[in-house]
């Protein structure tokens, strides 16, 4: 049986300045639903993404801008970096792992510009929303065997 993740829940504290933030990164939005004053649900996708982001009042329990590591693929991290500038976001310069296997937890092991090598997954770029969830942006340009 196939399972495929669908939405991905991201704890904002000011609803409507997420919103801004995301559709400015050209996000598509796809539902601003309030049921009364403590319940609201955004949700945004990502140009291209099956996934989909949802925040909101009362639909986490978890603290404003706890979320890390949340990824993004993309074929040309440079080209996504300078869009994303571009939009208002502001992103880190390209990075790769200076162990060269995944990064690592915040910036730790960071060394600057894209892999040596440029191989598939070793790049990135990362940004984080007003209240701190904290994206990677990944450079993806050929799958491993399987996915």
């Amino acid at each position: 049986m196939d399972m495929k993740l669908e939405v991905v829940v991201v704890p904002v504290s000011d609803v409507d300045k997420a919103k801004d933030f995301y559709q400015g990164l050209g996000w598509r939005l796809d539902a601003d639903f309030a049921a009364g004053e403590d319940f609201r649900v955004v949700q945004l996708t990502p140009p291209g993404s099956p996934c989909s982001v949802i925040f909101g009042a009362g639909v986490s329990s978890a603290a404003p801008g706890s979320a890390e590591g949340l990824h993004l693929v993309v074929t040309d991290v440079d080209a996504a970096r300078a869009e994303l500038a571009g939009r208002g976001a502001e992103v880190s310069e390209v990075f790769h792992d200076a162990g060269g296997v995944f990064h690592h937890a915040g910036t730790a092991g960071r060394a600057p510009g894209p892999d040596p090598q440029r191989r598939s997954y070793a790049s990135f770029v990362s940004f984080s929303d007003p209240d701190g969830n904290g994206w990677l942006v990944q450079e993806i340009t050929t799958r491993l065997p399987g996915r």
